[in-house]
């Protein structure tokens, strides 16, 4: 994954934040098993901390993460404590990173099942043949669809084949109470565009649930003209919103990333005060963080 260029497009998907309170076997997890390797490491600043409205996180170790792949984008590792009881994919806000890969097949038969668990092997899924998925978690509980391109255009829609064995993230996937708001506030808030909308039987959420296998989920996709960014799922009534420690990032898939062309056409309250950063993700642009309605952390990166 290359550095961020100082230009990029609107809504372009930029890094997914992971919280982990195995930070260093996590870290070994993605270098070792997904040859992702950190790029910048240190202790968040007080002052991102902040607008990240997550007091408690400053002075903890993180660790940016980039592949082979010449793509701009990223994974990043932040060290938290960890929430008692929490449960990937049962409950809202941001669920999964979907990465794009070189051999969906090949990767899921040398993984290593202690650091990263198969939720799902690698299989076509109903309408969405464009793609070969399989679904893995890591230690921190963060969900990591890992997909093949088969075909790179989709329902208005391109997909990024991999140039890489393991590429940068090109969707996050997002849980919501009411999809139709979720979709709204990207739209009327962030300057998105709504896309398509499926009905499938979705794997995932039914074996979360405990759902008939045949049980369909409604699901929509925000973009960018023939950008996607966020998959927006339909979740059931039984999830509730996401556990998390006091003053810290969500755990698991906490945070995403995303160019914005300007801080102030964004049209939701910040956590905190806009700050600038340099480094490879930030390189000097302000950054601001808002909460969707479902709870997902949307960390702007303002790129004119």
């Amino acid at each position: 994954m290359g550095a961020i260029p100082p230009s990029l497009p609107h809504g372009r998907l930029l890094c997914g934040t992971v919280l982990t309170a195995a930070f260093d076997r996590s870290l070994a997890d993605y270098v070792r098993e997904l040859a992702l390797g950190p790029v910048e490491t240190g202790c968040v600043p007080m002052a991102l901390a902040e607008a990240w409205g997550a007091p408690a996180m400053a002075g903890r170790r993180y660790a940016l993460l980039a592949g082979a792949s010449p793509a701009p984008g990223f994974l990043r590792l932040v060290e938290g404590e960890g929430v008692e009881g929490y449960r990937p994919l049962a409950s809202l806000g941001w669920v999964a990173f979907e990465l794009s890969v070189r051999d969906s097949f090949a990767l899921h038969a040398r993984l290593d099942r202690e650091a990263f668990p198969v939720l799902g092997a690698p299989k076509l899924v109903p309408g969405f043949d464009n793609f070969i998925p399989f679904q893995v978690r890591g230690r921190a509980g963060e969900v990591l669809y890992l997909n093949t391109v088969r075909e790179p255009s989709m329902a208005g829609l391109d997909l990024p084949p991999a140039e890489a064995e393991v590429d940068r993230m090109f969707i996050a996937v997002l849980a919501a109470a009411d999809r139709a708001a979720s979709v709204r506030f990207q739209v009327e808030a962030l300057g998105l565009e709504e896309g398509e909308t499926w009905v499938i039987p979705y794997s995932m959420i039914n074996m979360s649930f405990g759902l008939p296998e045949d049980h369909r989920t409604a699901l929509t996709m925000t973009k960018v003209g023939r950008m996607p960014v966020v998959e927006v799922d339909q979740y059931p009534p039984a999830a509730g919103p996401r556990p998390a420690a006091r003053g810290e990032l969500p755990p698991g898939n906490a945070l995403v990333s995303l160019a914005v062309r300007s801080l102030k056409a964004v049209r939701a309250p910040f956590l905190g005060p806009p700050v600038a950063l340099d480094g490879p993700l930030y390189a000097g642009a302000r950054a601001a963080v808002v909460r969707g309605p479902e709870g997902g952390l949307f960390e702007l990166l303002e790129r004119p």
